[in-house]
């Protein structure tokens, strides 16, 4: 565990002395002998407290303290030490938010215990304030903390703010359970992580939607590469979490706001962020776009241009799987929609099927475990033409394409006959309805 790094500041050279002697024993220690250097040594230091003389020519003990704590922006663990024998002296240091004061000449024992218990208050009081400001599921900062860290940090230095979408995320939930999209929304936090530096800023602002402040950087050939570092390792997550079947056209869309060019302030960026963002959706996602606005106003986004083989690849089903294809609701209806207006002018003969699921003997709905059995046992026993998509806790709905109603009642009849195999079909009753698009 690393030490406590303590500021002491004396203009008295023997005090100095002595009370860095005791207190290096057991912390890192930084000497100043003015509120002069102490100001120039803070921040290059950045101390876990500061125990400072009160009365000290140029800049007292009171006046350091309200210096650091207005250049910093946060309240600075302050412990004042003085000979003024005057108890207004002390009910004014504990009146400015010190901690702890103490009267020279000290006892090294007495000195040590109460810096201790100073630094074992600060490390409480952070505690609760980590836990206050970071999102519990993925340790970034949350959507408050992030705003407020990334709104001071561009007005003090350029850089680019980016908001990262998850693309395609929802049905990870709808097909393979909330535990399964936890796990992908962890991961994609750590990629994250992973592709920018220590001193950046990262947040989730909730749902899918991550925030990342980079500073100093300002050239979009930066950006492209971590939205291809993200986009690739994403993929590979997924592979390694749902297998190589997997088919969801899981990826990461970044809209990208330059400070101080679009900006200094987090409202200012994260809208144009946003219209960036925006973008790339309407082009074909898993990619990134530069917020960029003409003298007229009129808005250009610098998207990274892609031929018509990307496209496809983008559009494409990642490693197609064996049996039907399993969607969404959102999705399925999409589909359903699409393919009336496809057997309006075309005639195919598209049956839907709707099976429902009853616990045998209880009128009740069945465990998500049984549900999730037999949605795998229909996928199994469909064509990869097929689609089907869970519309709520007991039901499912299948769309079988060029299908006449003697066909579509073998397809259903093999369905059931492949669940009667499965060790849990005694659990359920399944009775379905059929209609033919007109």
């Amino acid at each position: 565990m690393s030490k406590s790094k303590i500021m002491i500041v004396d203009d008295e050279h023997i005090s100095l002395a002595m009370t860095e002697h005791i207190l290096s024993t057991a912390y890192l220690v930084v000497c100043a002998s003015s509120g002069e250097d102490a100001i120039r040594l803070y921040e290059k230091e950045n101390p876990d407290m500061v125990l400072s003389d009160l009365r000290m020519p140029g800049i007292s003990g009171f006046e350091l303290q309200e210096i650091l704590q207005t250049k910093t922006g946060h309240k600075v663990p302050f412990m004042f030490m003085t000979a003024d024998l005057d108890d207004d002296i002390e009910s004014k240091g504990f009146e400015t938010g010190a901690l702890d004061f103490i009267r020279k000449p000290f006892r090294a024992d007495v000195l040590l215990r109460r810096v201790g218990n100073i630094l074992q208050t600060v490390d409480r009081i952070q505690g609760l304030k980590k836990a206050a400001e970071t999102d519990p599921m993925t340790g970034l900062l949350n959507k408050s903390s992030v705003q407020s860290e990334i709104d001071r940090a561009c007005r003090q230095t350029g850089g680019a703010l980016m908001m990262i979408d998850l693309d395609s995320f929802k049905p990870v939930n709808d097909i393979y359970g909330h535990d399964m999209g936890d796990k992908v929304l962890i991961r994609f936090a750590e990629i994250i992580c992973s592709a920018i530096r220590g001193s950046d800023i990262a947040g989730r602002m909730g749902g899918d939607e991550f925030i990342v402040y980079c500073q100093n950087i300002s050239d979009g050939a930066v950006i492209s590469e971590k939205a291809k570092y993200i986009n690739d390792h994403l993929l590979e997550s997924a592979i390694e979490f749902m297998g190589e079947d997997m088919s969801i056209p899981l990826g990461a869309s970044i809209g990208c706001a330059l400070a101080p060019k679009d900006g200094c302030d987090f409202l200012t960026l994260f809208k144009k962020a946003d219209k960036a963002l925006y973008s790339v959706k309407q082009n074909g996602k898993h990619g990134y776009a530069v917020y960029h606005e003409s003298e007229s106003g009129e808005l250009h986004d610098d998207v990274e241009s892609t031929g018509i083989e990307d496209t496809i690849t983008i559009l494409s089903e990642r490693n197609p799987s064996k049996g039907a294809l399993v969607l969404s609701m959102d999705q399925f209806r999409l589909i359903y929609q699409f393919l009336v207006r496809v057997n309006t002018n075309y005639q195919k003969r598209i049956h839907i099927v709707q099976f429902s699921l009853k616990r045998r003997g209880l009128d009740e709905f069945p465990a998500s475990s049984l549900t999730d059995a037999f949605l795998e046992k229909m996928r199994h026993s469909l064509r990869q033409s097929d689609s089907i998509t869970q519309n709520s806790k007991n039901q499912f709905l299948v769309i079988l394409l060029k299908t006449t109603p003697p066909n579509a009642r073998l397809v259903i009849d093999r369905i059931l006959k492949n669940w009667e195999d499965d060790e849990n079909s005694d659990l359920i009753d399944v009775s379905y309805e059929m209609k033919e698009l007109d």
